[in-house]
């Protein structure tokens, strides 16, 4: 069949579907209409003539552009060794000079004790070169005396010397003649604090490379806490301070927040506490409660918040109102300073004692459910306690810049 006839038949059941439609009232569904998205396809393959030249430029101005992109990025890849070469170079003469630093005091230690042992070992040296005299002095005497006790009696009318019965006096000083034990003792603790310290100090580095700039959301503190001009200071006050009334602010609670907001990343600052006798510093989401004295609000009551609190001598560690109490000893007493970390997508939270690094609570798997996950922007918090306690209410956010 020609296609003239197809066309003829195409045109005849349409107008029959149309007919139909009308005498029956209904509507009679057609087919739908070819897709805009085929017909532009349709319409690139057949191209007009005047377009070729148009089409042919800026395909020829993007095969240049993505030239150059591709040389850039073979150019990036190339010095991408030389510029890790450069840096791992840089941090090998780092810890050579911290090396060569430590070996130079090794060294001058070491000289120092073995200066010490020589000039005891001279002194004693002396004293046993005289006692060894005396000694030698006593057995010729002995020998003397046993000589004239086999000789005849004349010979014992021989006179002997005044000294010939003498007694070496034991000179106390004798028993101070010894190395400095107690100089090398001072310098060992010192050695240990060194030690420990540098340790702390090579842990820190890391987290210090993530450390966040925070400051107090004034909005959010209660009346009666003072925030310091540059927004680091907290102080707490026994009278209310001139302050409009917030939504954000705590009514009840001595309580703020910090202006920071944490979404994703790794953050670490740092809170010195030493001039506070009972303080809270913690995490929460913006979500917590501001109003009341209720679990709500609290921080480490409730779901919205994580803190690690120290009040009457115990430092505990709190989150949705469940606690683990942490050991305040001698040995290990309570942080003058408080480090805090945040792995956002990991859920993960840390209080560090940021002067020796010890790891106070992780915050993970051990009070929530089997794998935490953060669900809303985390705030830093902190909390003073009553003003009527005895003791200062000050803490300030220590300034970790680099």
């Amino acid at each position: 069949m020609a296609e003239k006839d197809f066309r003829s038949l195409s045109e005849e059941i349409s107008s029959f579907c149309l007919v139909a439609e009308a005498r029956s009232g209904t509507q009679v569904i057609q087919p739908f209409p070819r897709s805009p998205k085929l017909i532009r396809r349709t319409g690139a393959i057949s191209p007009k003539p005047l377009e070729l030249p148009v089409w042919l430029e800026d395909l020829k101005k993007e095969r240049k552009r993505t030239e150059y992109h591709l040389e850039s990025i073979k150019k990036r890849q190339a010095n991408l060794n030389t510029s890790s070469e450069a840096m791992k170079q840089q941090v090998q003469e780092c810890f050579e000079e911290l090396l060569m630093a430590l070996q130079r005091d090794e060294k001058a230690v070491l000289d120092m004790i073995e200066q010490d042992r020589r000039e005891t070992s001279s002194k004693l040296n002396r004293i046993l070169q005289d006692w060894n005299q005396h000694l030698g002095l006593l057995q010729k005497h002995i020998s003397t005396i046993q000589s004239a006790q086999q000789s005849s009696a004349e010979s014992m009318k021989q006179p002997f010397p005044e000294d010939f019965t003498c007694h070496k006096k034991l000179d106390p000083a004798e028993e101070e003649i010894k190395m400095n034990e107690e100089r090398i003792q001072k310098l060992m603790k010192v050695l240990r604090n060194i030690s420990k310290d540098l340790k702390a100090q090579l842990q820190r580095k890391n987290l210090m490379l993530d450390s966040s700039n925070v400051v107090f959301d004034k909005r959010t503190c209660h009346k009666q806490i003072k925030v310091t001009s540059e927004g680091r200071g907290l102080c707490l006050s026994s009278e209310d301070c001139n302050i409009p009334n917030d939504p954000q602010r705590f009514d009840q609670l001595y309580c703020a927040l910090g202006t920071v907001a944490v979404k994703s990343g790794q953050h670490y600052w740092e809170v010195d506490v030493h001039c506070c006798s009972s303080w809270a510093v913690g995490m929460a989401y913006g979500s917590l409660q501001r109003r009341g004295r209720e679990k709500g609000a609290k921080l480490g009551r409730n779901r919205c918040s994580w803190s690690l609190e120290f009040q009457d001598g115990h430092l505990t560690a709190w989150h949705n109102d469940r606690h683990v109490a942490l050991p305040v000893t001698a040995a290990r007493a309570a942080p003058n300073r408080v480090g805090v970390f945040v792995k956002y997508q990991k859920g993960r939270l840390v209080f560090y004692d940021a002067e020796t690094m010890r790891t106070l609570q992780e915050f993970s798997a051990v009070f929530d459910r089997a794998h935490h996950q953060f669900t809303e922007p985390l705030y830093p918090a902190f909390r003073f306690f009553s003003p009527k306690d005895k003791g200062h209410h000050h803490m300030e956010i220590c300034n970790l810049s680099l």
